[in-house]
């Protein structure tokens, strides 16, 4: 499998974030969910990562919005064929490493709570729950966390 960082407007990485849109719609109201529209990932500010299989088809992606104060991560999802295969891990360890070697210190985050996987999943990647952050209000269907991340190397 293959990680690297990509362009958003892409068909096959565009299907997948219709995906991800889709299933959030059956999960939590319309104001609950806080996606960021193709044109806005496609920022100069945005790291924008794929994970593809050998054959090149996309199975999975994921963002940071790179902030003053702090990065956000947005859009992390693998398809359900691809899941189990640690490519949330890979996605989510490249854009860390991107981020902290952009100067980003503090990495935050927004997720639903009936997305109990991807709860865990951050919990187990080192995230912590805090509340609200940046422009988000309080909500019964957010949960907001934080990552430290440790100074780049690079």
């Amino acid at each position: 499998m293959q990680v690297q960082l990509e362009s958003p407007d892409q068909p096959e990485v565009i299907q997948l974030i219709a995906e991800l849109d889709a299933y959030q719609r059956q999960l939590y109201p319309p104001e609950s969910v806080y996606a960021l529209s193709l044109e806005a990932l496609m920022a100069p500010h945005v790291l924008f990562a794929v994970a593809r299989d050998p054959a090149g088809r996309a199975l999975g992606c994921g963002a940071i919005v790179l902030g003053s104060d702090f990065g956000e991560l947005k859009r992390l999802y693998v398809h359900p064929r691809a899941r189990g295969q640690g490519l949330a891990a890979r996605l989510l360890a490249l854009l860390e490493a991107r981020a902290a070697a952009a100067g980003c210190h503090d990495l935050m985050l927004e997720t639903g709570p009936y997305q109990t996987e991807a709860l865990a999943f951050y919990a187990r990647s080192g995230y912590q729950r805090r509340g609200p952050f940046g422009d988000y209000a309080e909500d019964p269907y957010s949960v907001f966390m934080h990552k430290r991340l440790a100074p780049s190397a690079a």
